[in-house]
C-alpha cells in the first residue's frame, strides 16, 4: 500500500510539473562573454521578450552566487515564460572567468553593459517587442544598453542615485568612523585615480584590484539616465530591501518621462515577502523554496503584455 502511494504522490507532482512548465528550454551562446537560457511559451508563434539582467557580483543566469541561490532571476523567467512572454537570462561574464579562472582584473562596469547590448541586438532580428528587466545593479546596466528596438524598461530593486552616494550613505550608518576616509577615497575614484590609502575595514569596496570598475560605475547617475528614455518604464521596490530604499525607486520614478510605480508591502531585495525582521531577511538569500511576490509577476506579466 506504501509502495502504491508512493508511486502515485510522485506521478502526480511530475504530472504537475509538466503541466506547470508550458515553456521550451534552449540553452544560447552570445559571444565568448555571454551564455544564458532562452525560455519560449510553446504554441506562441509570436510572444514578446523579456531580457532579464542580474545584479552585482558574479552572480548567474538564475540569480545565484557561490554563497547565495535562490533561484530568483529562475523564478521570474518560468512565470514570464508560463504566461506567454518568452525570457533570457544569462551569467555575467565574471562568473565564467571564475569558472576557468580567467579572471579580468581590467573588468569594468561598461562592459557589463556591452553584453546586454550584445543580447538585445541577438534578439532583435525575431522579437517585435523586447523588455529589458534589470535587477538592483543591473537596472543601471540595464538602463544604459536601452537603444531602438527595446519596446519596455523594468526596473528591479534599481537605485537611483550613483554607487558613491549610496555607498557614503551605508558607510554613515554602519561605519561613520570611516566615513571621512571614505569620501576621501571614493572624490579619488571618481576623478579616475587609484589609492593605497583606505581603511583595511573597507578592503572589499576598496580594493586596488576593483578600483577600476568602481571609479567607471560611479560614472553614471541612474536618474539621469531614466530621463533619456521614454519608453513605457515599470519601477518595482519593496518597503524591506535592506539595499536599496523606497527612496531609491522614488528617484527613478520621479525621472521617468513614461514610468510607473511599485512599491511592494513585505517585500525584499529579492522580491520574495518576509513577515519577520532583519535575520529572516537575510536568511531568505538562501533559499529556494520561496516564491517570488505575486504582486511581482502579476505587475510584470501585465506591464509586458499591454505594451504595444
Amino acid at each position: 500500500m506504501t509502495q502504491i502511494f508512493r508511486f502515485f504522490s510522485f506521478y502526480f507532482v511530475a504530472t504537475s510539473l509538466l503541466v506547470a512548465q508550458n515553456f521550451s528550454t534552449k540553452n544560447i551562446t552570445i559571444n565568448p562573454h555571454v551564455e544564458g537560457t532562452l525560455l519560449t511559451p510553446k504554441d506562441q508563434n509570436i510572444a514578446p521578450l523579456v531580457i532579464l539582467i542580474a545584479g552585482s557580483g558574479p552572480t548567474d543566469r538564475n540569480g545565484n552566487q557561490s554563497f547565495m541561490k535562490n533561484d530568483m532571476l529562475k523564478k521570474i523567467a518560468e512565470s514570464m515564460s508560463n504566461n506567454g512572454i518568452a525570457s533570457f537570462r544569462y551569467d555575467k561574464r565574471i562568473v565564467k572567468q571564475i569558472l576557468n579562472k580567467t579572471i579580468d582584473k581590467d573588468i569594468s562596469f561598461d562592459d557589463f553593459v556591452t553584453d546586454a547590448k550584445s543580447v538585445i541586438s541577438y534578439f532583435k532580428p525575431n522579437y517585435k517587442t523586447i523588455v529589458v528587466a534589470g535587477h538592483s545593479q543591473g537596472s543601471l546596466v540595464g538602463l544604459l544598453a536601452l537603444e531602438e528596438g527595446v519596446s519596455g524598461f523594468i526596473s528591479l530593486a534599481g537605485a537611483g542615485k550613483p554607487i558613491d552616494e549610496i555607498l557614503i550613505e551605508q558607510i554613515s550608518k554602519t561605519a561613520p568612523m570611516f566615513l571621512e576616509d571614505s569620501k576621501r577615497v571614493l572624490t579619488l575614484l571618481k576623478a579616475g585615480k587609484t589609492t593605497t590609502d583606505f581603511p583595511m575595514a573597507l578592503s572589499s569596496i576598496f580594493n586596488l584590484d576593483v578600483q577600476g570598475f568602481m571609479s567607471n560605475w560611479m560614472q553614471y547617475n541612474p536618474a539621469e539616465e531614466m530621463k533619456k528614455h521614454n519608453i513605457p518604464t515599470l519601477i518595482i521596490n519593496g518597503d524591506k530591501d535592506l539595499q536599496v530604499s523606497v527612496d531609491e525607486a522614488n528617484l527613478l520614478y520621479k525621472a521617468a518621462q513614461n514610468g510607473v510605480l511599485l512599491i511592494v508591502e513585505k517585500m525584499n531585495h529579492i522580491m520574495v515577502k518576509i513577515e519577520g525582521e532583519q535575520l529572516e531577511n537575510m536568511k531568505s538569500y538562501n533559499d529556494t523554496s520561496l516564491e517570488i511576490s505575486p504582486e511581482v509577476e502579476k505587475s510584470m506579466i501585465e506591464f509586458i503584455k499591454n505594451i504595444n
